[in-house]
């Protein structure tokens, strides 16, 4: 079965909104777990609206499933992520001011500069996937700079997935073929929710791990944490 990762930067940014500690993420993180979460997802931004910079190492003490640190590598963001060590690191190449990621790393033109910051979160034993559009020239170019995995950007599948399921789907399908083919790990990310979920697991071959937040958080105000992580861990049952 596909692992659930929880995203809880939603968490984190209805906490910021007053200041304090309440929701407590900590302990939305550990109730996540306790209700059947196989990860719990952080994305700590350069202007810290959501999960702040000071709450990783506090995660990183609770979490005993699988914590995935995402983020820009920036070198404040590199500090953070070596200091604290996650089990995954996804590097996402957002822009500072990016209100919430819209595309994946061009594998070839950054080659090097991946290459670099690979070989540093290796020495330290972290798992690192690279945020990637579903195109397997971007997926090979993954596995050429020393990526573990590669996460799946299903931002335009999510938006086409309603009018035409199969045309919104095919190219991810490519890319995870051509992943399974070269050896790379397969993770999917963005706007993935319990409409499209299940279609677009059965679809995607080896899809090890899907990272969801928002549409997740949306659906507990409806349906509540526990029943809501239940409900998507349904959608992902082969």
């Amino acid at each position: 079965m596909t692992r659930l990762s929880v995203n809880i930067n939603k968490v984190a940014l209805l906490r910021n909104a007053r200041g304090g500690n309440l929701p407590n993420l900590v302990q939305v993180a550990e109730d996540c777990e306790a209700f059947g979460a196989e990860g719990i997802t952080v994305h700590p931004r350069p202007d810290q609206r959501h999960v702040r910079f000071d709450d990783i190492p506090a995660l990183k003490e609770v979490v005993t499933t699988e914590f995935n640190i995402e983020g820009n590598p920036t070198p404040e963001f590199l500090e953070l992520v070596l200091a604290n060590v996650p089990d995954q690191c996804t590097l996402v190449p957002d822009a500072t001011d990016q209100l919430t990621s819209d595309h994946g790393w061009d594998t070839l033109k950054h080659a090097g500069f991946l290459q670099e910051i690979i070989a540093a979160l290796h020495v330290k034993r972290i798992r690192v996937s690279l945020f990637v559009d579903p195109d397997p020239r971007m997926v090979e170019g993954a596995k050429a700079v020393g990526a573990d995995r590669v996460e799946l950007y299903t931002g335009p599948f999510a938006h086409d997935f309603m009018s035409d399921p199969a045309k919104a789907m095919a190219p991810y399908t490519a890319a995870a073929e051509k992943a399974a083919e070269i050896g790379v790990g397969l993770n999917a990310g963005h706007d993935l929710n319990l409409d499209n979920l299940q279609y677009f697991r059965e679809h995607c071959p080896g899809l090890l791990e899907v990272s969801i937040g928002h549409a997740l958080i949306s659906d507990a105000l409806y349906y509540g944490l526990s029943n809501t992580i239940r409900m998507y861990l349904r959608q992902l049952q082969g």
